[in-house]
């Protein structure tokens, strides 16, 4: 799977100086996932793949299906060959655990997700507005305003795939001491906050009260969502914020950062968790 992250490609390359050369360049991979439940077909995302599990996992418990790890009982590769009859490992197929129901039909995305949209396909706007199992965030976690200034040089430091590719987006969790808990990265920024949630989910840390989440792009309703979802008490962007994303962090007691950048940012919601 670690060899899937990337492609390599011949390009050719156009230089300001008018010469022309032939020469190799990375790539972040993009392929098709489609999510099963119980054999029945939920969803497919474009993602990068690697770390599918914890991808399938945290989407779940974004679109509240799930909140614990005792929900799942298992998740498998299955169907999906290629032209030669390999395994293409872009179907998982996931078993709830008994008395976990299935989610409602309505909640069915029936166009795939793009790796630019999260929540593209809903078959009803009023699935968009879910419950979060964890309800509202009310944690008293206190964050430094000088290591929240720093979470997107932190976060930069580990990114290897975009140091490769340039082509991915990031989602780091941190505590309130500035330690990295967990760090993916996927062409869709949605599918890098739910590896993220699923890695947490497995590790049965959820809900993550005390923790912050920095992402690498702008901060949309659906990264606040899934945050709120997770119980994640903080959500930093490197960009803006939209009007409806500062909205839902306002209702559901996340604290929003936006255009955290060289040690500046600004807050849209919840600032009393900064020191």
């Amino acid at each position: 799977m670690a060899g899937r992250v990337t492609r390599r490609l011949r390009v050719q390359r156009h230089r300001p100086d008018g010469t022309v050369s032939r020469r190799e360049d990375v790539l972040a991979a993009e392929e098709p996932l489609e999510v099963r439940l119980g054999g029945r077909s939920f969803t497919v995302t474009m993602r990068t793949p690697g770390d599918d599990f914890d991808l399938v996992a945290g989407f779940l418990v974004s679109e509240g299906v799930i909140s614990s790890p005792d929900h799942l009982a298992a998740q498998r590769y299955c169907a999906g060959t290629d032209e030669d009859g390999l395994q293409t490992y872009n179907v998982i197929d996931v078993q709830l655990a008994p008395g976990v129901a299935l989610p409602d039909t309505s909640m069915e995305r029936h166009v795939y997700t793009s790796s630019a949209c999260g929540i593209c396909g809903t078959a009803s706007i009023d699935a968009v507005h879910k419950a979060a199992h964890f309800g509202r965030v009310d944690d008293a976690t206190t964050f430094d305003a000088a290591l929240v200034g720093r979470l997107p040089e932190l976060l930069r430091a580990e990114q290897k795939v975009f140091d490769r590719t340039g082509g991915v987006h990031a989602a780091g969790l941190f505590d309130a001491s500035g330690e990295l808990l967990c760090l993916r990265e996927d062409v869709g920024r949605h599918n890098a906050v739910d590896k993220v949630v699923g890695w947490a989910l497995g590790q049965g840390r959820l809900p993550l009260a005390d923790t912050v989440l920095q992402v690498s792009g702008r901060a949309s309703f659906e990264l606040v969502q899934k945050a709120h979802m997770a119980g994640i008490a903080m959500l930093s962007a490197v960009s803006a914020p939209s009007s409806l994303a500062v909205e839902l962090a306002e209702s559901s007691g996340v604290t929003l950062v936006g255009f955290n950048r060289g040690g500046g940012f600004n807050v849209y919601a919840h600032p009393h968790r900064i020191a």
